[in-house]
Parts: C-alpha cells; structure tokens; sequence
C-alpha cells in the first residue's frame, strides 16, 4: 500500500521524522519496502502571477512576460510555454534558484531581451514529465508563496508491504490506528456524521446469497454536477497514494477506500432498472467491465444486479454500462460487505486485479459500511452538490462474521517471549490497539474489534503484544541447557568431513536446483519419464532431476562464459526417481543422496613449478580414490548417455557398484560450449559416509624386496582384472602390487598388450630368502596364466 506522509500526519502526528517513522512501522509489521520524496530538492521558486504577455520581438515561439512574483515589481521573464496566458498563476524560479540537477538561475539574454528568472513546467520542478506547458496553478495560488509550501511538496510516499492477514492496514485510518498505538500520539479519526435524508428517493435492495454478502448499503443522491472538480488537495492525496484521477464522483469512492478501506461503488441512478439484487448469475451471463473487458461469468461469482442485467461484479469492478459519467444527475452509491470467500480468485480467473478485490479477499470491517457511505456522501454534497436521500440497508444478521473472545494467559505471554511483564502493561498494550480486555484473575479474556480479522487465537494475542512492546525492546538472550557430549566413531564419518575433504582437493561446492530441464533428464541419463511438476517455478524447470552432473555441467559452462578455465566444482544433493514396484504396489518414489564432482581446465593451478597440463581421467579418480583410501575401488568399463564411450567407468566398492567416473560426452561437451571435455563422477553419498577403524600393526625391521613381472596378456583383458588375480593369490608376506606400465606395440604380437607390476614382499620376522622369493613369483604368474591367459613377457 502506498499513502502520503502528510496525509497519515492528518490523523495522528508522532513527533518522528520520516526516517523515524518507517523503521517504527517496519519493527511493528508493517514493513516499509520504499520512502520516497515527493518531489526533488529545489529552492527559489514561487508561486507567480503572469501581468502582461506579449510576442518577443526576435523570435516567433517566444513570449515576452511581466510577472508578479509579491516581491512588489513586476520581473521580465522570457517563456517558450505556449499556454502563457495573462492572469495565469505559475510557478516562477527567481535569480539565484536551484532547480533539480543542482540547476541554477541566472539573468540572461534571450535574443537579444533580458530575462530575469524562468517560469517552470511540472518536469522542471520533477514532479512529473509533462512539460507541454507551464504548471497552471489554482487561482487562489497566493503570489509570492514558495512552492513548496503551496503544493506541499516537502512530503514523503510510503509504500508498505503488508502480510494477508493485516487487511486492517490497507487504509489511512488503519496505519494511523497502528501508530497512535506505537508512539502514544492522539489519534484523529477521519470526520463521520449521520447526513439526515432530504429526499425519499430510495431504491430496494434483495440480498438473494446473504451467506456470501450478509450486509449492502445502498444510497441515491440527486441533483450531483459530475462535472466538478476534483479539489487539489484530493487530487495530490490521490496521485501519491499510486491512483489516477479520473472525474468527482470516481475520486471520491477511491478517495474513501483509501481513507477508510472500505470499498465504495457509485452507480448512474438512471441507468438502473428496479430493485438491487445480490446474486449468483444465471447460465451464460455476460458482462462488460469498465476496463472494457468482456466477461463470461462463472456460476460461483458473485454479482450485483437489478431486474433487468446484471451490474457489476460483487467486490471487484462495476459494469461499463451504468458506470457514472460525467453526465450522471443521479447516483446510486453502493457500500457492501463481501465475504473473502466470496471474493478470493475471481478476479485472477478473469485475468485482472483491482484495489477492491485486494481488500475483500483479505477482509473489511463488517461494521464499516455505513459509516464509509455517510463520509463518501457528504464529500459528494462538499464537492459535486446534490440532494441525499435515506440509507437502504439489507442485512443478514445470522450470516454476519461473529467475534468470540480469545483467552491470554499472561504466564504464557512471559515464557513464549521471553520476558517479564505484568498483567497490567499486557492490558495496556492491547487496550492501545482497540481490543476489549477482562481480566478473570487467571487469564485475559480478550475481545477483538470487527476490523481484525487476525486476531482468533492466543499465539495471535502474543505476537500483538511482542511488536507493541517493540521487538528491539526484546534482549537477545543465547540459550542455555545442559548439553551431552554424542558418541562418536571412526567407522563413520558426516558429510561435513566430506565436504571438508573435496574443498581440501581444492574443490569449490555448489547448490543447484533440484527442478531440472525435462531436456536434461532425456539427453544426460536417458530418462524419458521423469517425475514431472505440477507447476513448475519456470518452464525449463518442470522435471525432478535423477542425476547431479547436468547441473554441473551448467555450472561450468556459466564460468566458461565468464572466462574461467579452472573450475572444479561438486554437489551434495538428492536425486529423485521412480521406484520400482510389483504389480499392485502403490507406486511411489526413491530419493536417494548423491555426491557429483567435476573437474576442468588445468590439473594445477598455474605456477612456475610445473608446466601446465589439462585435467584427465586419472586425476579425478586419484581424487575420488583418495576419498575411500584406504579402502581399494575397482572400475570397470560402462556406457552411459553423460559420458564419453571409451573413456568411462563403473565404480565398484566391496563389489558393490556405487556410481561411475568418466569424461563428458563429446556431444554435450559439444553443445555446452565447453571447449575440452571435463572429468566428473557420481557416486552414492551412503557409501562415503563408512570408513575403516584403524589397526595398529608391526613395523617390520626387515628389508623389502622388490620384483618386477611383466607379463603378456589379450587386449581385451583389463588390468584390474590381472591384478584381481595377482592378489588373490598373493601369500601374507606379499605386501603391495602396483601396476607401473602398460605397453603395446613393437614385439608385443598383435591383440595383445604388455602389464608391468612391481611387487614388494617384506616378511616381519626375518630376511626372505631368494628361493621363497622365486616360489612367489612363480605362483604369481601360474595362476596368472591359468585365469586370464597371461605370460610372462621375454
């Protein structure tokens, strides 16, 4: 909601500046999104009357102008304005002004004639950006009147964000209510009084769904000129409370909306058939809005219509066709209390919002509805003239919204706050805000006033009490208990130690949506029928993700974009899928915890030491080994839809398979815009999360001896495999295996390659002996060639 200053210091006027004021209404809960002036700073212009106008006499599009600017003699002003008129009143910078920019006013020649001072258009002064012409002023401007003073320019606009359940705060009258209660300041209610009738004219109203508009106020006035004017200070309140002008009769609902926050809506009497009926519309029903919207009307809004059509729609807009004009004589004035249900969504299901249907859908005051058309009545007889006749009101007393009282234990008050306060200072504090207090020894029995619709509960009571107090006044306090130590194990580790582990390996940690690309999910991990959203935050947003690498991949080709070469970057996330189910199952899903991590660009940051080369496979998975070390993973060849073909691996733990390592597929990397392709893998998180106690052991004093075996293998063989073999059938005193050279090529037969590994034997008791050695070595290579068709290479 957006009002003047000014205006909310008409009904109460703490002594705090505005600065003061926001952070006061923000601290209560009703937060300040935005404070702005109305008008820029600028000095020396005042209000001036134009004397004489005359064509200058070396310029066609210029005017010679004498002014009386009440400083006794006329000033010759030199104007360009077309509508500089004799006897007009405008506002004048003098010499030695300074308008907005830091412009300032000097005498000058203008072809040749002197021109002491400028008369100024609205975008002059900044206060809008017409600038066809010269400012016109109210004839009862005074000249000589600074023009800040006479226009009240030295204002601030509020705009408050308000939560749903404060609909009591969507007027003047309700943020002043709030701020008597903060400061203590008297508040001035806006001036009501009962108009006497002076004519019978009436219309009758038939209230056909009370259960949805249990109270209409209905009231004609004749003899209204709907062309008068709008006073300027209505105008101006209009204007900086974020509405247009538009004619009198308009203005003054508006006008009443915003002071009061009940919604008002004047009819052309003479446009009107019979009697007012509040009703559901009948099949197929139309209707024309008065922003010319045409309307097929749904059976659950609800209408405002007479004998013959239907008028408007109930608590959101009028109808074109018996809107007030300028031409209405007569009008019919309409101030109803709609239900929220009654209201809440029709106007979003016909594509549009109104400043009446903000405040039904939130709630009105159910007693406001007569004393919101007694103001609006006198303001048309103050403004437009006419003759009132008697209030008709239709009333549904059973379907009225009932307020019960809500009991307050003060002894709850003080425990859920914090804090200690007396009964009396809790009956004080809810007493400021309009609530009816009874205190029964035990507890409060609190009555809330028919415009708080948020007060129903005791939790309600408390958070009252909380901001009158003022939450600054609350001390932060740490909490205090008695805390245990929790076991820990070292067979186990957080997922904070794996987290600390990868960012120790210098990789950097990522949070991505779960809410992925449907196209994603098809081309990354093959899946043609993910979990889909039923109403996706944004349409590249709409599947769950089952795999954590597209969002990696995004992220990389974000820095890419940003000239990054070195990313390495991981995740710790949930995937999401279907699961699998028998027949008669309920299908359901599986949310497994994942950890992604991707590398790219150099293997090392650059430096002097080393020259730089790009990340490969065997880097991340050094990386990943050194995660599970000093438990051994084995990999195995895979093909999946992430990863290139001939370069990807399944990843084994104690035989089980957790995830799969390997270079991004060329088409991805391709379509991404990656340059060379990163490394990634993706593992199960459970799987990390174990980790093996420690064992103390010997230290053998003992040499080591070491022996080189290379043997001949097939091609097709992996060198997992060979060493699977080896350590099968490796005895006790076999310590390490170690591939150290893979070679194919000259005297290696085709269809063949070559493995060397070392193997390092140490005993703890004694020095091994050649023989034992040579016995070693050859159940190695027997077993070698008896499981995989291995040789040993001459």
């Amino acid at each position: 909601m957006q009002f003047s200053e000014n205006w909310l210091r008409t009904f109460v006027n703490p002594p705090l500046d505005s600065g003061a004021l926001g952070h006061l209404m923000t601290m209560a809960g009703l937060e300040v999104e935005e404070a702005h002036p109305v008008a820029p700073p600028f000095s020396g212009v005042v209000v001036a009357r134009i004397v004489e106008a005359e064509k200058h006499p070396n310029a066609d599009k210029l005017k010679l102008c004498k002014v009386d600017a009440g400083a006794g003699e006329t000033l010759q002003i030199v104007c360009g304005a077309p509508n500089a008129a004799v006897g007009m009143k405008v506002p004048c910078a003098k010499v030695g002004a300074v308008l907005p920019g830091d412009f300032a006013i000097k005498a000058a020649k203008l072809r040749g004639v002197e021109s002491f001072g400028m008369l100024c258009s609205a975008r002059e002064l900044g206060l809008s950006e017409d600038h066809e012409g010269l400012l016109a002023l109210d004839e009862d401007a005074p000249v000589g009147m600074d023009i800040r003073e006479w226009l009240a320019l030295d204002d601030t606009c509020f705009v408050i964000k308000l939560t749903p359940n404060r609909a009591d705060c969507l007027s003047l009258t309700g943020v002043a209510r709030e701020v008597a209660a903060l400061t203590g300041a008297p508040l001035t209610p806006a001036p009501l009084s009962l108009l006497p009738p002076a004519s019978d004219t009436r219309r009758a109203i038939v209230l056909d769904a009370p259960e949805k508009c249990p109270r209409y106020c209905g009231r004609i006035i004749s003899g209204v000129n709907a062309r008068a004017q709008t006073p300027a200070w209505m105008k101006d309140r209009l204007k900086r409370s974020g509405l247009r002008p538009i004619h009198a009769l308009v203005d003054i609902t508006n006008y009443v909306m915003l002071e009061l926050g009940q919604p008002l809506h004047a009819f052309d009497n003479a446009c009107l058939s019979g009697a007012i009926h509040v009703r559901l519309p009948h099949p197929g029903e139309a209707l024309q809005l008065l922003n010319e919207q045409n309307v097929t009307l749904a059976p659950d809004t609800l209408l405002i219509a007479d004998e013959a059509r239907a008028l408007a729609l109930a608590g959101i807009m009028g109808g074109i066709e018996t809107g007030v004009t300028l031409d209405t004589t007569e009008v019919f004035l309409e101030s109803a209390f709609f239900t929220p249900e009654a209201v809440t969504g029709r106007a979003r299901a016909y594509g549009f919002g109104s400043d009446a249907s903000h405040r039904y859908e939130r709630g009105v005051d159910f007693q406001l509805q007569r004393p919101a058309i007694e103001r609006a009545t006198q303001l048309i007889l103050d403004i437009c003239g006419g003759v009132p006749g008697p209030v008709e009101e239709a009333r549904s007393d059973e379907h009225l919204p009932r307020r019960e009282e809500v009991a307050l234990r003060p002894a709850r008050v003080c425990r859920v706050l914090g804090i200690d306060l007396d009964t009396e200072t809790m009956r004080g504090l809810l007493e400021r805000v309009h609530l009816t207090v009874r205190d029964l020894a035990v507890e409060l029995r609190v009555m809330p006033p028919a415009f708080r619709f948020d007060i129903e509960t005791e939790e309600d009571l408390i958070e009252e009490i909380a901001r009158l107090h003022g939450y600054d006044n609350i001390p932060s306090l740490a909490p205090r208990g008695n805390l245990a130590m929790l076991a820990s194990t070292e067979s186990a580790r957080t997922q904070w130690d794996v987290r600390h582990f990868l960012a120790g390996r210098g990789f950097q940690e990522v949070v991505n949506f779960s809410f992925v690309d449907s196209a994603w999910e098809r081309d990354f991990c093959a899946n043609d029928a993910p979990i889909r959203l039923a109403n996706p935050i944004a349409s590249q947003m709409d599947v769950m993700r089952s795999s954590l690498i597209p969002g990696l991949v995004s992220n990389l080709a974000t820095n890419r974009k940003r000239q990054q070469n070195r990313v390495r970057v991981f995740e710790l996330g949930r995937c999401f899928m279907r699961q699998e189910q028998t027949a008669g199952e309920v299908p359901g899903f599986h949310q497994p915890q994942r950890l992604a991590a991707l590398a790219a660009g150099t293997a090392s940051p650059e430096q002097w030491g080393e020259p730089a080369r790009a990340v490969d496979f065997f880097d991340l998975k050094g990386d990943l080994e050194a995660l599970f070390a000093p438990r051994t993973l084995t990999f195995a060849p895979v093909s999946v839809p992430a990863l290139h073909p001939g370069r990807a691996a399944s990843v084994f733990l104690d035989g089980r398979n957790i995830g799969e390592i390997g270079e991004l597929h060329p088409v991805w990397t391709q379509r991404f815009e990656l340059g060379a392709a990163p490394v990634v893998f993706e593992i199960d998180l459970d799987a990390t999360l174990s980790a093996l106690c420690p064992k103390s052991g010997e230290v053998s004093r003992m040499p080591i001896v070491l022996r080189d075996l290379a043997l001949v293998v097939p091609a097709s063989v992996s060198a997992q495999r060979v060493l699977d073999a080896l350590r099968e059938t490796a005895p006790a005193n076999v310590r390490e295996i170690l591939l150290f050279d893979v070679y194919q090529g000259k005297g290696i037969e085709i269809g063949c390659k070559s493995l060397a590994f070392r193997i390092s034997m140490q005993d703890t008791c004694r020095t091994l002996e050649d023989a034992e050695v040579d016995e070693v070595i050859s159940g190695l290579l027997h077993h070698v060639e008896r499981t995989v068709g291995g040789r040993l290479r001459i």
